[in-house]
């Protein structure tokens, strides 16, 4: 980023920045209000950022101070929509659609993504493929886990390890450069049933993956993984009483989590706050309850 473009979106701007924490979803009516400005001046790219998660994370690191990269398959009115709320925090947003299912797009989207402010601080691989909810639902297992694997394994792996290699030869002299992945809470215990089955694999590699690449960048880019618990998105919303109450015991806290609670964990781990943090795997589940389930 120029160092006008740094000035203007960074120096003291606390007024563009201060957010009422009672605005937040989340269980607790909290009146106070904080600045963030911690991620001024960086780029940061979020794979799967026209809706849920995605959408919740690209917002909370503008908010931060970043420009982001918003990224859709094809949900362009998504992607417009968390576009303007960027910009509306007095930060800098531009859309790239790719379809990350087929590998021939993967350099290409991490060629534009960089080209856009000549580097990238921050890289989040949240993009994934929705086998509950989307166009695959009534697809039998095989055609679920293979799509699952091209997006959330395949690409996860191919993007991570393209913007790696760009990021160590970067000369990071003011902040990290970061990459988070996205894995589960359940993915190393197990959950019974088809779909845990299918996302214990395909998230548990991406975990595992994520710690060794920690290893292969280090000490230049910090690797760490989000495992997110029960996030009541598009699935949640409309999930049977017997999930709805599944996901509040299994939860120490007696709730579901929101796509803002981990874009909070998120721009902690992207931030210089985290700076002695790398390849590890972070639940964001509000503790997980071992004894609930079924």
């Amino acid at each position: 980023m120029s160092e006008s473009k740094y000035n203007r979106h960074c120096q003291n701007d606390y007024s563009a920045s201060r957010i009422a924490l009672s605005d937040m979803p989340g269980p607790n009516d909290i009146t106070t209000t904080f600045a963030t400005n911690e991620l001024c001046g960086m780029v940061a790219v979020v794979t799967g950022s026209s809706s849920g998660i995605g959408r919740a994370m690209a917002l909370e690191l503008a908010r931060a101070g970043a420009d982001v990269v918003v990224h859709a398959r094809s949900n362009q009115a998504g992607a417009e929509s968390t576009k303007r709320e960027i910009e509306a925090m007095g930060r800098d947003a531009t859309i790239l659609l790719a379809d990350l299912s087929d590998a021939l797009t993967h350099e290409r989207f991490v060629d534009q993504a960089w080209q856009w402010r000549s580097g990238v601080d921050i890289w989040i691989n949240n993009a994934g493929a929705d086998v509950l909810t989307g166009e695959t639902a009534d697809r039998s297992f095989d055609e679920k886990l293979a799509v699952l694997w091209q997006v959330d394994v395949r690409a996860t792996i191919r993007l991570s390890r393209l913007v790696g290699d760009r990021m160590t030869q970067r000369d990071h002299n003011k902040h990290d450069a970061v990459i988070l992945n996205l894995g589960w809470d359940q993915a190393e215990h197990g959950m019974a049933g088809e779909s845990g089955e299918m996302f214990a694999a395909v998230k548990g590699a991406v975990m595992a993956f994520s710690k060794s690449l920690a290893q292969s960048l280090a000490p230049r880019v910090r690797v760490n993984c989000l495992a997110p618990g029960w996030i009541k998105t598009s699935w949640g919303d409309d999930a049977s009483e017997y999930w709805q109450a599944r996901a509040r015991r299994e939860s120490l806290l007696d709730r579901w989590g929101t796509p803002e609670d981990v874009a909070r964990v998120a721009k902690f781990l992207a931030s210089p706050a985290a700076s002695f943090i790398s390849g590890q795997i972070v639940p964001v589940n509000g503790g997980f309850r071992w004894a609930a389930q079924d």
